[in-house]
């Protein structure tokens, strides 16, 4: 099958392009670097079967392809606050032209979104039913709206256009290769704690997070993109953790001695986030399998070595 990775050099998408070029697809990658990195998708530069191009999905490209997985975007509050414009950009104009390619070549088109869509949560733990908390004018809003937007033109273009499409609502998510400055939680604790410096919590530390590690969300992206369920649908791992507790697993695998910091909470911070999965079991058969304490010291361990070869 020839499949089409937009945000192909990224975090998650590498990660998808290392999976889909093993099961034996032609894959294009899609990435205009603001993000991605060109040495996570090393190994395939030279592979017949690989294809990478350096662009920006606000602008249209035409290109013939059977999927397309729509990863493009940056995912994390540092980055998409960083331009808040452009991140509203990507999800709406960039969205419309991977759903038009999508159109015109009779793609199926899986949406990667996130669980960002709830906001703030009042109910928990969220389920796709759930409308959401948002905050339209905040801080996170660019990325918040714009990925309700990009849902909105998904789920237009499959009624108007019969675009046969798949919404993902993708919960934390970590592992080899996140960016060592991205500002989630568990780049931020790994580096600090590698770097010997405090490990920095916010508020009390007792905000909750539901951490999947990335082989677990790829098999999920995979399973909705070929089985016959729409979407959308949460995929995540629903062990619930603190902020509090999660620093103190990072500072046991590196540093029992790191010292942890305390700093106020940022705007429009959720207080609560846990996936109900229910969806995902019954509809993909889909259960993540990788539990924290084992995940984390993997990505521990692919940070101790990229930032020991610097």
């Amino acid at each position: 099958m020839r499949i089409l990775v937009t945000g192909g050099a990224g975090f998650i998408g590498s990660h998808l392009t290392d999976r889909l070029m093993t099961e034996g697809h032609e894959v294009i990658c899609i990435d205009n670097f603001y993000t991605g990195r060109k040495q996570n998708l090393l190994k395939w530069l030279n592979n017949p079967k690989f294809e990478i191009i350096r662009h920006d999905i606000t602008e249209p490209i035409r290109l013939e392809v059977d999927q397309v997985y729509h990863l493009a975007c940056p995912a994390s509050p540092v980055h998409y606050q960083y331009n808040p414009i452009k991140t509203v950009k990507t999800n709406v104009m960039g969205t419309l032209n991977m759903l038009g390619l999508a159109k015109r070549v009779k793609a199926r088109f899986l949406l990667a979104s996130t669980s960002e869509v709830y906001g703030d949560p009042e109910v928990h733990p969220q389920t796709e039913d759930y409308r959401g908390n948002v905050n339209p004018i905040g801080i996170r809003s660019c990325y918040d709206e714009g990925k309700r937007i990009a849902e909105t033109l998904a789920f237009d273009y499959h009624r108007e256009n019969n675009v046969d499409i798949r919404v993902a609502r993708i919960f934390n998510t970590y592992g080899p290769r996140m960016l060592e400055n991205d500002g989630r939680v568990v780049s931020n604790f790994v580096v600090q704690a590698l770097q010997g410096i405090p490990l920095t919590v916010y508020g009390e530390g007792k905000q909750t997070r539901s951490f999947c590690y990335v082989s677990d969300l790829v098999d999920g992206l995979i399973k909705l993109m070929n089985g016959e369920y729409i979407g959308p649908v949460n995929l995540g791992n629903p062990d619930e953790y603190t902020i509090l507790e999660l620093a103190q697993a990072v500072q046991n695998l590196i540093n029992p001695n790191a010292e942890i910091k305390f700093e106020p909470l940022p705007a429009d911070d959720p207080r609560r986030r846990r996936p109900d999965i229910t969806m995902a079991k019954t509809r993909l058969n889909w259960d993540p399998t990788i539990p924290l304490q084992e995940g984390l010291k993997l990505t521990v361990d692919n940070f101790r070595e990229r930032m020991n070869s610097k």
